[in-house]
């Protein structure tokens, strides 16, 4: 309960927590539109707008975490996550200036705003964002792997055989497993990575669809913003579970 008290007291677990009511909301949506009636799905629209109204006013001060998170990158002594960062959160910057344009526009502050325009303006950047966030995530994976990779080849130097001789196919089919196992062994060992790559991956669906690059439905993209969004509240709720910066 004491857990639960400091994660929602927190402005990012009540975001994650609205987030997850609105896509699970969304993906319900989905599921329920070919039996439930008019009024169910009407209901189940009215609380996603709401809960989405809602979490505009969460995100109002976020500009300035993304100020401090893009200096904070700075100091990445690792070349390749320093620039993924540094560029990833310079685009979450200017995502959050959009979407404080649009929630001006939204409560009526400010008239002669395009919502249209500045709507796309925040997809373009958060895909930026999630992008760049996805590259530092394979670059994490990748040293990882080449990790795991080192120390079995000195396991496999102890009982060192003649290895016997192989089709091509053979040696396709063992390089996948291989492949396969050192990226299970890599995640496993490293659970914040795995977090933020599925919720990074989860995320670039949102703008992909509102770009037009890759449209997906309403399931697909309440089931990733659903999945994001527990994966968001993990960290919150367990800050040891979230991807520090080397």
């Amino acid at each position: 309960m004491d857990s639960f008290i400091r994660f929602t007291n927190q402005t990012q677990g009540r975001d994650r927590l609205f987030r997850a009511t609105q896509y699970t909301c969304m993906l319900l949506r989905y599921l329920l539109e070919p039996k439930a009636g008019k009024d169910v799905l009407m209901k189940l629209k009215k609380l996603e707008s709401s809960v989405s109204t809602g979490r505009k006013w969460f995100r109002l001060g976020n500009v300035v975490h993304a100020v401090q998170a893009t200096e904070q990158s700075t100091h990445a002594t690792d070349l390749v996550p320093c620039l993924c960062l540094t560029l990833a959160n310079l685009n979450r910057v200017v995502y959050f200036i959009c979407d404080t344009v649009l929630w001006v526009k939204n409560v009526g502050l400010a008239s002669g705003i395009s919502k249209e325009k500045w709507q796309m303006r925040a997809a373009r950047h958060y895909c930026f964002f999630l992008l760049l966030s996805l590259v530092r995530d394979l670059y994490e994976i990748s040293l990882q792997m080449t990790q795991v990779a080192h120390e079995r080849a000195k396991e496999g130097q102890s009982t060192c055989r003649d290895p016997p001789r192989r089709s091509v196919a053979d040696e396709e089919t063992e390089w996948l497993q291989t492949f396969l196992l050192l990226l299970f062994r890599s995640l496993k060992r490293h659970p914040p990575l795995l977090l933020d790559t599925v919720k990074n991956f989860c995320d670039i669906l949102i703008p992909l669809d509102q770009l037009g690059i890759y449209k997906s439905n309403a399931g697909i993209i309440g089931l990733g913003g659903l999945v994001s969004s527990v994966a968001g509240m993990i960290t919150v709720a367990y800050p040891h579970m979230k991807l520090k910066i080397r």
